[in-house]
């Protein structure tokens, strides 16, 4: 970590061990006849303008945005800043969440190379975007409006596909294809550094393809200090955290990726292998830090072209280890003297699904899309016996969590004439989710693990997903979708099971950041929402030279999954009294509560090429608007981490192999606030980035500066500050300090390919 308040640069942690290989034998899989085929089983050919092909209801990120943002951040998610509705909740340096129309977390549907990943960790702290790697990414799609019942299910808003490259084969008589890339990039503010390396070998049938990638940073430093300077703890002297350093902001991780697809006239199948390994991440808004997190990824695909249409399958199973305790800058209250080797907490979990699905041309007019899945999914959490009155019995928070789920669904699609096309899909899906017996770590936890465990904890849900959507194609300047979605999802395990009020315990449960402590809520409900949601594009002839959106939404959630303030606790340790119902400041205790919910807003973005001349090539402006209010209906406070009003204005200019960018961001205060939580309130503000790139025929430069006049700010989706101290005794920073954003930062970074 740095260890000065005003160094910036220079005296960081060492550069990052050399990249090692991840060293795995494929089996000859058993197919035979492929011959040549594209990765893409089907054109399709639209007459019509450019904009009037693509869905106005999804958006994907550029590519071009996708290579310079793996400079800018190490956290995948932060791709996703320029898509119009999306914000991102501030979590460890790779693991921010998205949230789209004000819904997050496991209210998304997050697919990663086509699978349902699921956090495992009571802090939600390797959410499935923290499994691929910013350098690994080939393409990203947000359906932010109604998303149809094909990509949705078990979730209530928005669907999210991060997927790696497709495969490149080698073309008609080229023999063999043998290429790749590799990178390195820096970072000023934390000292960041990293380092990628792809390489792949194909030729007309076989592509067999190696990803691996290294990053790494120090805390990061705020613009002006925060908090008082001094050391992090009464009982550690020689630590010294400046005032302006972000505690607890320290990363670094290791992903490793082994691809092997075949492919035949009409037939396409591909293996991948993944694995992850994280030696400790550290997160300045919760009292805890990771400490390891290992992943394992099968992930097996096949797609076929036939003559009735198209055939997709895959299978996969993750299996996920992972442990938090107390970071560099963070201890347990007992202090060293005590001997107390922190707080052990180690989860288990393992994720298990397949899927498949039909295109079915049934005319020229319809399409049937058809299809299944299944996910078996089971967790275990538990905390081992340390000392300081923890022990001398095991803390189990989850044992033997179960949360399977079988879906089958169906969508029709018409295109009636040129100008009008329909969509309308029906998904049923069964969640069933159990957890074995409990216990604390001793008898002051006896009473209420007693009473968990004698309780019947089987629940089944029986959900039901219906879309309907239209699109009105005028002519060649204007498209109109519109429609309705309901949509479903069941709690997760951590929402459902995790049963101690005990203080420490539920400072355990945290999904949001806020410093507060939760507890489960067996009785919880599925989540229910129904959508009204429209888009209008209006864009010149070719799609190229203007464009505008608009989208407004409203949304209302019936059991809508929030908190209440807890009381009552049998346990000895409990920390559900009287005075928690009362506090109007520092941080509460909760229960997770089924209520009502209504969220509404808009997304207005826009684009507008300003022309080209012979010097200084094309300028291109660009911006998005963006509004969300959310509400408890139940109660009449606002809805927990909303994004208030926020824009985004671009200017780029291309010219050559040059491509450069200024953008302005600006930001409203936030002023709705959640009582119930003690959410704390942020000032408006504005942020200015630089972008550059200069790409040869095999180089590639990407430079940026990241808040150029080194603007203080909090992001309203950043959380409380917890990031250092004695975090657990509550004494860390006083209440009411939120986490600031990253001062001033200079970026580099530098790939080659061959």
């Amino acid at each position: 970590m740095i260890t000065h308040p005003r160094l910036r640069a220079g005296h960081g942690r060492a550069f990052p061990a050399t990249l090692r290989p991840l060293c795995a034998l494929l089996a000859a899989l058993p197919l035979a006849g492929f011959a040549q085929q594209e990765s893409s089983l089907q054109a399709i050919t639209v007459t019509g303008s450019k904009a009037a092909v693509e869905p106005t209801g999804s958006s994907q990120v550029d590519g071009s945005a996708i290579e310079s943002g793996r400079t800018a951040s190490s956290d995948t998610a932060a791709l996703l800043r320029a898509v119009p509705g999306v914000s991102l909740m501030g979590a460890g340096g790779v693991s921010s969440l998205p949230s789209v129309h004000g819904l997050a977390d496991d209210r998304l549907r997050i697919q990663v190379d086509g699978m349902d990943l699921i956090s495992a960790c009571g802090n939600h702290m390797n959410p499935p975007l923290s499994y691929i790697d910013p350098t690994r990414v080939g393409s990203v799609r947000v359906f932010a409006g109604i998303t149809p019942v094909s990509v949705g299910g078990d979730s209530i808003g928005a669907t999210i596909q991060v997927d790696s490259p497709a495969p490149e084969f080698a073309a008609p008589g080229q023999g063999r294809l043998l290429q790749g890339q590799a990178g390195t990039f820096y970072r000023s503010n934390g000292h960041g550094t990293g380092a990628n390396l792809s390489a792949s070998y194909a030729t007309e049938q076989m592509n067999l393809r190696y990803d691996g990638s290294t990053a790494q940073s120090d805390n990061y430093h705020a613009a002006r200090a925060f908090k008082p300077a001094g050391s992090a703890a009464s009982d550690k002297p020689d630590q010294w955290l400046g005032g302006d350093e972000v505690g607890s902001s320290s990363y670094q991780t290791r992903n490793h990726a082994l691809g092997l697809a075949l492919r035949g006239d009409a037939h396409l199948v591909e293996l991948k292998l993944g694995l992850q390994d994280i030696p400790y991440q550290n997160y300045p808004n919760q009292r805890m830090d990771m400490t390891r997190n290992g992943s394992h990824q099968f992930n097996l695909r096949y797609q076929g072209r036939y003559g009735w249409g198209q055939l997709h399958a895959r299978a996969y199973h993750e299996k996920t280890r992972h442990s938090m305790n107390f970071g560099q800058d963070k201890q347990y209250w007992y202090g060293a003297a005590s001997n107390v080797p922190g707080m052990p907490m180690d989860t288990e979990g393992k994720t298990t699904g397949a899927q498949v699905k039909g295109d079915i041309a049934l005319s020229a007019r319809d399409t049937l899309r058809v299809g299944a899945e299944a996910q078996r999914y089971g967790l275990d959490d538990w905390w081992a016996p340390s000392g300081g009155g923890m022990g001398p019995d095991t803390f189990w928070n989850i044992r033997d969590g179960q949360r399977n789920r079988l879906d089958a669904w169906g969508e029709w699609e018409a295109r009636w004439n040129p100008q009008w096309l329909s969509q309308v899909g029906l998904r049923s899906s069964r969640v069933h989710s159990n957890s074995g017996a409990v216990q604390g770590y001793n008898s002051s936890y006896a009473a209420e693990a007693n009473a968990f465990n004698q309780r019947d904890r089987e629940r089944n849900d029986h959900n039901i997903d219906f879309t309907a959507l239209a699109r009105y194609t005028p002519g060649a300047n204007a498209s109109y979708e519109f429609g309705f979605a309901h949509k479903t999802r069941s709690p997760n395990l951590y929402e459902r099971y995790t049963w101690s009020t005990g203080g420490m315990a539920m400072r355990m449960i945290n999904l949001a950041g806020d410093g507060n402590g939760y507890v489960g809520n067996p009785d919880l409900k599925p989540e229910v929402a129904n959508t009204l949601s429209a888009t209008a594009d209006w864009h010149d002839a070719t799609g190229e030279r203007w464009g505008v959106k608009f989208t407004p939404y409203l949304s209302y959630v019936n059991d809508y999954i929030d908190a209440k303030r807890c009381s009552g606790g049998s346990g000895a340790m409990s920390a559900c009294n009287a005075a928690n119902l009362t506090a109007t400041q520092g941080f509460v205790y909760l229960q997770f509560a089924n209520q009502d919910a209504r969220l509404h807003g808009f997304d207005l973005s826009g684009f507008a090429d300003l022309g080209t001349t012979a010097n200084w090539g094309q300028f291109t402006l660009s911006g998005m608007l963006s509004s969300v209010q959310g509400t408890n209906r139940t109660t009449g406070e606002p809805l927990y981490n909303t994004m208030p009003l926020h824009a985004r204005l671009a200017l780029t200019q291309r010219l050559g192999g040059w491509t450069g960018t200024a953008e302005l961001l600006m930001v409203s205060a936030k002023t709705r606030v959640s009582a119930v939580r003690n959410e704390l309130p942020t000032t408006g503000y504005g942020l200015m980035n630089l972008r550059a790139s200069y790409e040869w025929k095999q180089v590639r430069l990407d430079v940026g500066l990241d808040n150029l006049f080194d603007r203080f700010y909090r992001h309203p989706l950043g959380g409380a500050y917890v990031g250092q101290g004695r975090t657990m005794a509550g004494t860390a920073v006083p209440w009411g300090v939120g986490v600031p954003g990253m001062g001033r930062s200079l970026s580099a970074g530098l790939t080659v390919k061959f």
